[in-house]
């Protein structure tokens, strides 16, 4: 077993995540539906997710790669969306079950993962798993911006951009299904 050090915990790439995960309690007080500062919000979230890139960006271009990154920066990005997607429901209505679909995706995918990695198999993060992420932004984006312009339907916006989401979610869950059946079968 690996010991973390205090240079792996204190480094610049897991601050920002751990600064995406506080951003979380923000959020969901931002998203009283009584509030009038959707685009605030709105921004604030996108500025939330963004921090992905930039905290995997400078652990690369840093030779900053930890253990506790690895574990720390899918599970912020799992917790940003998941939470924010959750909230949505009550506060804008977005449809529950396409929320259960995307949040049973990432549970079946993150437990298939740690079996695949306690086989020895690693998976590796699909295109369409990280295009998935990407809209599912965008439609969370969009749908806090409900009502934040006159002339932009951003809810609607938002609602489509979400089925594609979901619609990604599914084919990129097939996806890692079938790495893992493949990897173990040959």
């Amino acid at each position: 077993m690996e010991k973390l050090n205090r240079q792996q915990i204190l480094n610049l790439p897991n601050g920002i995540t751990i600064l995406r995960i506080l951003a979380i309690p923000v959020i969901l007080l931002l998203l009283n539906p009584g509030r009038d500062y959707q685009i605030f919000t709105a921004f604030f979230f996108l500025a939330a997710a963004v921090t992905d890139y930039i905290d995997g960006y400078l652990a690369r271009r840093r030779g900053m790669i930890t253990t506790l990154g690895k574990f720390l920066d899918p599970l912020a990005d799992k917790l940003l969306i998941v939470t924010a997607l959750i909230a949505l429901i009550p506060t804008r209505g977005i449809p529950v079950w396409m929320v259960v679909i995307i949040v049973g995706r990432e549970i079946a995918v993150t437990g298939l993962r740690g079996i695949a990695v306690s086989q020895g198999i690693v998976i590796a993060a699909s295109t369409l798993g990280k295009y998935k992420t990407v809209f599912e932004v965008a439609s969370v984006f969009c749908v806090i911006m409900k009502g934040g312009s006159p002339h932009i339907n951003f809810y609607n916006i938002g609602m489509v951009l979400l089925w594609i989401a979901m619609g990604l979610a599914i084919l990129s869950g097939f996806e890692y299904f079938r790495k893992f059946l493949k990897s173990i079968i040959v």
